[in-house]
């Protein structure tokens, strides 16, 4: 079984909110929020810059195989044509969330996703080549 990568006891949700998610800005709106408001999420250039710089594990916290997992759930969910990508960008006050961008803002959330998806197979190109060559049922 695959763990979270700083548990040895909870279970790893591969949830695409491990994508997003660093662009919860709740409490820090004048420190994180302010350094993400200088982005359009919207821009192609902006957008990869963003994806680069905060989507990819940018503490390198994930193993080859997190990795994996990752993209085979971004695979499965590009690949359902009325996937919901527009949730990942809701604030949830019940969960103290307030995202950078809302849901709102996004012009295309799949298409954000779909850099994630293209960008994240370059990055990790030797690490999704890796852990394809094991059998992950054995994780």
């Amino acid at each position: 079984m695959l763990y979270h990568p700083l548990s040895k006891h909870i279970h790893f949700d591969a949830s695409l909110k491990y994508f997003v998610g660093i662009f919860d800005i709740y409490d820090r709106e004048d420190t994180k929020g302010k350094a993400l408001a200088r982005f359009n999420p919207n821009e192609r250039k902006d957008r990869e810059a963003l994806i680069l710089e905060y989507c990819l594990d940018p503490f390198n916290k994930l193993s080859y195989r997190h990795r994996y997992k990752l993209i085979e759930t971004l695979t499965y969910a590009l690949n359902t044509e009325d996937y919901n990508f527009h949730t990942y960008f809701e604030d949830d006050p019940d969960e103290y969330s307030n995202m950078a961008w809302d849901e709102t803002e996004i012009a295309d959330p799949r298409e954000f996703f779909a850099d994630i998806y293209r960008l994240a197979n370059e990055v990790w190109k030797d690490d999704l080549q890796k852990a394809s060559l094991e059998d992950s049922s054995t994780w």
